[in-house]
C-alpha cells in the first residue's frame, strides 16, 4: 500500500534530517522523502502539518509478562500500549517463566507477537541455565532461533569466572551482551543509601553496588572485546566510567531508564511505593550527571524499563511491593518534557529513542533512509494531556507519573508501512 505523510517536520537523526518534507511509503519501506518517487500515487494521506514524523521508537527493556506472568500483562496488551506510544520495537528481557534459554521460547513469543501484530519484538536470550549464573546457556542455538543478544535478565552474575567464561563464550558468537550492573551482595535494599533512605528507616543501596560492577565488567570487556551495553544506570560515577572507556574505544554503550531522567530518592518520601524501582532513585546530583550522560553521547539510549503490574502488587507496605514501572505509556512524553523544560535538544531526545537504540541492538531499524523498513511515529509535539489510569493503554497502571501534565500525543504509528495505531478524532 501506498501512503502518503504529508506537511510534517520529518525528524531523522541517523542521516541528520530535519526538515518540513513529505514522506513516502510504499511495500512496507520508505519509498522517498521531500520529492515523490516515479509512478507513486497515494493511497491514503495522512496530514502531518505542525506535527512531528521521526522513526519509529525502540524500547530497550519491556518486560511483558509473557509467558509466566499473564495476570499481570500479555504480549498483546503491551504490544498494543506500544503502538499507542509510539514505540515499534520492543526488546524482551530472558527473566520471563520459564526464562529464554531455549529455542522453544523463542518460538512461541514469537508467534504470540506475530498474532497480536502491534510491534516487533526481539528477544534475549539467557546467559546462563535458568538465570541461575552456574553454566551457561546455549548460546548458538539461542543465536540460530532468532536472539539478538543475551543477558543476565536482570540477576547479575556475581560469580566473576562464570561471567568471564560466558563474555567469552558470547563473543564467539559475535553477540553483545546485556549486563545488569549490580553486585547482589550489596543490592539487597529499598533505596539509595543515603539520607532520605535512613530518615525513612529503608536498607540503602550504595552506588557502589552498581559502580563496583561496572569497573569489574570494563576490564573483562577489554581482556576480552567482548561487545557490552550495560542497562539502567542510575548513577553519577556510572557515567563517568562509560565515557571514559567509550573514549578509550572499549565495545560498550549504556542506557537509562526514563523514570531516572525525572525522578530522585526525594520522590520516595511519603512511602510512595509506585517509585519502588530496581536500581533505586538516586540523589539530584545523579539525575543531572544522567542528563548530560545523554547530551554527551555517555549514555545512547533511553528506555522504559517496563514493568506492568497488577494493582495488588504495590498496595502492600513499601518493602512489601514488587519493584518496577509501567513505562510504555510515558516513554515518549516523558522524554519530550526534557525538551519543553530546556534540558535536552529535541533531536538528540529522537536520537536517543530511535537510532541510537538500533545502533545498540545491530540492527537496520530507527531511521528513514529511503528503502528502510518504514516504522513511522506521527505526534504532535505542543498537546498536552494529564495522565490518568483511563488513558493508559497497559495493563499495568502503576506510575507515579499519574497526575502530571505531559507533552506529546501520538497522532499515527507504522510498523512496516501498516498503521498499527491511529489517534481517534
Amino acid at each position: 500500500m501506498q501512503i502518503l505523510i504529508q506537511g510534517g517536520r520529518v525528524i531523522d537523526p541517523a542521516h541528520h534530517v530535519d526538515q518540513v518534507a513529505d514522506l513516502f511509503i510504499a511495500g512496507g519501506k520508505i519509498a522517498g522523502l521531500g520529492q515523490s518517487p516515479a509512478g507513486f500515487t497515494p493511497k491514503q494521506v495522512i496530514h502531518a502539518q505542525g506535527h512531528i514524523v521521526c522513526p519509529g521508537l525502540i524500547d530497550l527493556c519491556a518486560r511483558l509478562r509473557e509467558p509466566g506472568q499473564e495476570h499481570k500483562a500479555t504480549i498483546a496488551s503491551e504490544t498494543r500500549a506500544a503502538a499507542a506510544g509510539g514505540i515499534t520495537t520492543l526488546v524482551c528481557p530472558p527473566d520471563t517463566d520459564p526464562p529464554i534459554d531455549e529455542p522453544a521460547v523463542i518460538e512461541w513469543i514469537r508467534r504470540r507477537t506475530k498474532a497480536a501484530g502491534q510491534a516487533r519484538v526481539l528477544t534475549l536470550g539467557a546467559l546462563t541455565h535458568r538465570l541461575r549464573g552456574e553454566r551457561l546457556a546455549e548460546m548458538a542455538a539461542l543465536k540460530e532461533a532468532g536472539c539478538i543478544g543475551v543477558s543476565d535478565g536482570g540477576r547479575p552474575i556475581a560469580n566473576s569466572r562464570v561471567l568471564r567464561r560466558a563474555l567469552e563464550y558470547a563473543a564467539t558468537f559475535d553477540l553483545t551482551v546485556f549486563l545488569t550492573p549490580l553486585d547482589a551482595e550489596l543490592g539487597h535494599g529499598l533505596a539509595h543509601e543515603g539520607a532520605v533512605a535512613t530518615r525513612m528507616g529503608l536498607p540503602g543501596i550504595p552506588a557502589a553496588a552498581e559502580t563496583g560492577v561496572i569497573a569489574r565488567d570494563l576490564e573483562l570487556v577489554r581482556d576480552l572485546g567482548v561487545r557490552v551495553h550495560f542497562g539502567r544506570l542510575s548513577s553519577a560515577r556510572s557515567v563517568e566510567l562509560i565515557a571514559r572507556a567509550r573514549a578509550e574505544g572499549l565495545p560498550v554503550s549504556a542506557d537509562v531508564s526514563v523514570h531516572h531522567l525525572h525522578l530522585t530518592e526525594m520522590d520516595l518520601v511519603g512511602f510512595d511505593s509506585r517509585c519502588h524501582v530496581q536500581p533505586p532513585l538516586r540523589g539530584l546530583r545523579d539525575k543531572d550527571a544522567l542528563r548530560a550522560g545523554l547530551v554527551s553521547g555517555a549514555l545512547s539510549a533511553i528506555c522504559s524499563d517496563h514493568q506492568p503490574h497488577e494493582s495488588d502488587a504495590q498496595q502492600a507496605p513499601f518493602g512489601d511491593t514488587e519493584p518496577g514501572i509501567s513505562g510504555l505509556d510515558t516513554l515518549l512524553a516523558l522524554s519530550l518534557r526534557l525538551v519543553r523544560d530546556g534540558l535536552l535538544p529535541l533531536t538528540t531526545v529522537i536520537e536517543r529513542l530511535t537510532c541510537g537504540p538500533a545502533h545498540i541492538l545491530g540492527r537496520d531499524l530507527g531511521h528513514l533512509g529511503i528503502g528502510a523498513m518504514a516504522d513511522v511515529c506521527v505526534f504532535d509535539p505542543e498537546a498536552e494531556a494529564l495522565l490518568e489510569p483511563c488513558n493508559m493503554r497497559s495493563r499495568g497502571q502503576n506510575s507515579p507519573f499519574i497526575g502530571w501534565a505531559l507533552p506529546g500525543r501520538v497522532m499515527h504509528t507504522f510498523l512496516e508501512g501498516r498503521i498499527v495505531y491511529q489517534r481517534e478524532g
